[in-house]
């Protein structure tokens, strides 16, 4: 399924047929140069791609998150390029998340080789400077409807992070260095230096 659209116009949200996982991968392959996820009523989210600064402040998330769930043993860390299929259908793919291993064992054998249909635990999205702040929102109240335990969502425009927890209010944090992880991932401590200034 081929289609054209104006870079000016994204992201964007298009209306397709319903997708299998293979069917989606391979349409997401037809257009490498473009981000997509899905929402649960079935419509596509077409995304550009991040731009270098972002890439770089993600990288060093995503770094911190891996050392730590390495060393911690109990979860998988998986990235931007890895996607979920959420239990309400949607598929999203979190800039950074951590997963239980057993839950991804308790998946069909099949299904682990594909996109693994379940919430993260943890999930962490960055504010890329075409990220609108509401979308971002209500994604990440999607992940705690869905089964998710934590989600931060950084923006290092405002220098801030929103925490957010099931069945409570968003907390706002400003002007912080760090973070510590709780729940699924206590003992966790995300340094936001870089984050903030990444050419340091």
């Amino acid at each position: 399924m081929a289609f054209l659209i104006d870079e000016a116009w994204l992201p964007a949200t298009l209306t397709v047929p319903p997708m299998t996982d293979q069917q989606f991968a391979d349409f997401c392959a037809e257009h490498p140069d473009l981000l997509f996820e899905m929402t649960a009523e079935g419509e596509l989210i077409v995304m550009p791609p991040n731009f270098s600064t972002t890439s770089l402040q993600n990288r060093d998330i995503l770094g911190q998150l891996d050392r730590w769930a390495t060393a911690d043993g109990r979860g998988f860390v998986i990235d931007s390029s890895g996607g979920y299929v959420l239990p309400s259908g949607a598929r999203r793919s979190p800039d950074a998340s951590w997963t239980p291993k057993h839950l991804v064992r308790q998946l069909p054998l099949a299904s682990r080789d594909t996109y693994w249909h379940l919430c993260p635990a943890f999930v962490i999205e960055l504010r890329s400077k075409t990220d609108r702040l509401p979308a971002l929102r209500q994604k990440m109240h999607e992940y705690l409807d869905n089964g998710a335990q934590l989600g931060w969502l950084i923006d290092p425009q405002a220098r801030s992070v929103e925490v957010f927890r099931p069945n409570q209010k968003p907390e706002l944090l400003s002007e912080i260095d760090t973070i510590s992880g709780e729940g699924p991932v206590a003992g966790f401590t995300l340094d936001l230096r870089l984050v903030w200034d990444p050419f340091v």
